[in-house]
């Protein structure tokens, strides 16, 4: 990424519980000649309740500018179900592969309460944009 650029930040709250989404292309394992396009990305989860919560499962969507639309469900992420007691912070960084350029990706994470309830954490729709024009100057 050049210096003094950023990227873009995706955030969204619910229930106490703030999903943060930062994307960004990466060049150097993509192939745009043969449609394969990777993009990373990291997630912040951040309790910014009253109430302690561990994640369930989640479920993405991840829409392709080509015309594909894959959902993808299952259990944590990355191999772990974090318990965020309120004020706690859990990061970890992903991947997806696209066709096309440019597409989007959102869903939701499914948080138990030590009461025994439950709720889905929004995931908010992030751009994935190969060009970088999503990027804050």
């Amino acid at each position: 990424m050049a210096p003094g650029r950023r990227r873009a930040l995706f955030h969204r709250e619910t229930e106490g519980l703030r999903v943060t989404a930062r994307p960004q292309y990466v060049a150097d394992q993509s192939r745009p000649s043969l449609g394969h396009y990777v993009f990373a990305y990291r997630i912040r989860l951040e309790n910014v309740g009253t109430e302690a919560c561990r994640l369930l499962s989640r479920r993405w969507l991840i829409h392709d500018a080509v015309g594909e639309d894959t959902e993808v469900e299952g259990e944590g992420v990355v191999g772990e179900q974090p318990h965020l007691v309120p004020g706690a912070v859990y990061e970890y960084q992903s991947f997806c592969v696209l066709k096309g350029a440019r597409g989007w990706m959102e869903g939701t994470y499914r948080f138990e309460r030590p009461d025994g309830s439950g709720f889905d954490a929004v995931i908010p729709r992030f751009v994935l944009d190969a060009s970088g024009a999503w990027r804050e100057a």
